[in-house]
């Protein structure tokens, strides 16, 4: 049976920030992804919010008052991570770099054929973007 979905993702990444609203801002200019839907929460946090980056989504919202987390420098050492496929690595890596992200894995060819770097966010956040697109084909 064929699902008219099969083609749409259906794994959204969720993701906490202390400053949510500053993260949204981040994400778009540092990374190019459009904001599509926010929800503001008590005081000055964001409930839910989501931004998308060609047919992905990731969705954010506020970190609880007082949530102490941090993330290792070395994306290999993190517990997550989020991957994203770009049509232009090279284009999204000076980008991501002139609007002063830190680099963490230098743009570079894989030995899996995949172009590929890996940035940490405002708030520490690891992610990589590349080439790289899996297939959900079995």
């Amino acid at each position: 049976m064929s699902d008219s979905n099969e083609q749409q993702p259906n794994i959204f990444p969720a993701l906490r920030y202390r400053d949510t609203a500053a993260a949204l801002e981040w994400l778009h200019e540092a990374f190019g992804f459009e904001k599509s839907y926010t929800t503001p929460g008590p005081g000055r946090t964001i409930s839910h919010a989501e931004m998308s980056l060609g047919a992905g989504v990731v969705m954010l919202g506020s970190a609880p008052a007082g949530s102490d987390f941090e993330t290792p420098d070395d994306v290999r050492a993190a517990s997550q991570s989020v991957y994203v496929a770009v049509n232009d690595v090279d284009a999204h890596y000076g980008r991501a770099r002139s609007t002063g992200a830190e680099i963490t894995r230098a743009l570079s060819d894989t030995e899996y054929g995949s172009r590929e770097y890996s940035a940490r966010d405002l708030e520490g956040q690891h992610w990589s973007f590349g080439s790289y697109r899996p297939s959900a084909a079995a």
